[in-house]
């Protein structure tokens, strides 16, 4: 009876050992093939140092710099101490912008700032009239522009189409920070245009939205109108390597509930569409 008792013991131990190894992560999660990051815009009322935080708690170690952490008139020095402190958190402020350049002035401005930071890519949204400066600016410092889209509420670059028809070739080195929130509310298929256009598209920020429509607002992920799964698929198909950064919009003095929301649900989606 005492080698049944021990045997049988065995057995239970094995099967609970087998069960709790079913339980465990095995090798590489879906939403590791991409570098998740957040959009500086999302934290606009709070310091670099509160936003650091957040990011730290959310496991985010991307973000786009925006000029009220960093001013466009920063020397290098400053900006070495910005990126310092950054990387105490273990945090990368992987690009600058959006940057707006109404003018040749504005735009040697932003080339300058770029490269005292040392980026190769920034997010710009120049003037129609003055493409073709930023075109030769690029071609002057091998500094990329990425044009943010903005949607049907009037603002120049509604969407990535908007972007194609004024630069005309995607090799010069000017292309789009497409934001799928907005080209949604566009009413085009954002997984068939990620395909169509991924030539020109250099980064993206990703959003949920209320409606397909100009009155659709910034929701958490997994709550709004849009399926991210064609997304994700599209975005694996291209092999998309930069970054894809959630811009939360909604509730600008307290997003933090909303945007770990839809981090957690941004990485669950990654993790079950192949």
């Amino acid at each position: 009876m005492k080698k049944t008792a021990l045997l049988i013991s065995a057995i239970m131990i094995l099967i609970s050992s087998l069960n709790a190894s079913a339980q465990l992560v095995s090798g590489k999660r879906g939403s590791d093939d991409f570098n998740i990051g957040i959009a500086g815009y999302t934290y606009r009322e709070f310091s670099l140092e509160q936003t650091l935080e957040f990011l730290k708690s959310l496991d985010v170690k991307y973000f786009s710099v925006k000029d009220w952490w960093l001013p466009l008139d920063s020397t290098k020095e400053q900006m070495d101490a910005f990126k310092a402190k950054c990387a105490e958190y273990g945090i990368e402020g992987y690009t600058l912008g959006p940057i707006y350049m109404h003018s040749t002035e504005d735009v040697d401005r932003t080339f300058a700032y770029a490269q005292r930071y040392g980026t190769d890519m920034f997010i710009g949204v120049p003037d129609y009239e003055i493409i073709d400066y930023v075109i030769a600016k690029v071609k002057e410092t091998g500094i990329k522009v990425a044009i943010h889209t903005h949607g049907p509420d009037g603002a120049a670059f509604p969407d990535i189409r908007t972007v194609v028809e004024k630069v005309g070739d995607p090799s010069l080195g000017v292309g789009c920070c497409m934001d799928l929130g907005h080209t949604i509310r566009m009413g085009y298929n954002v997984a068939k245009d990620i395909v169509k256009y991924r030539k020109w598209i250099y980064d993206i920020h990703i959003k949920d939205e209320t409606a397909a429509s100009k009155e659709g607002e910034t929701w958490e992920m997994g709550r709004g109108i849009i399926d991210f799964k064609p997304i994700v698929k599209a975005l694996r198909k291209i092999g998309y390597t930069g970054k894809l950064s959630l811009e939360f919009e909604k509730g600008g003095d307290d997003p933090q509930p909303g945007v770990a929301e839809s981090i957690g649900y941004l990485r669950g989606v990654c993790d079950c569409t192949k």
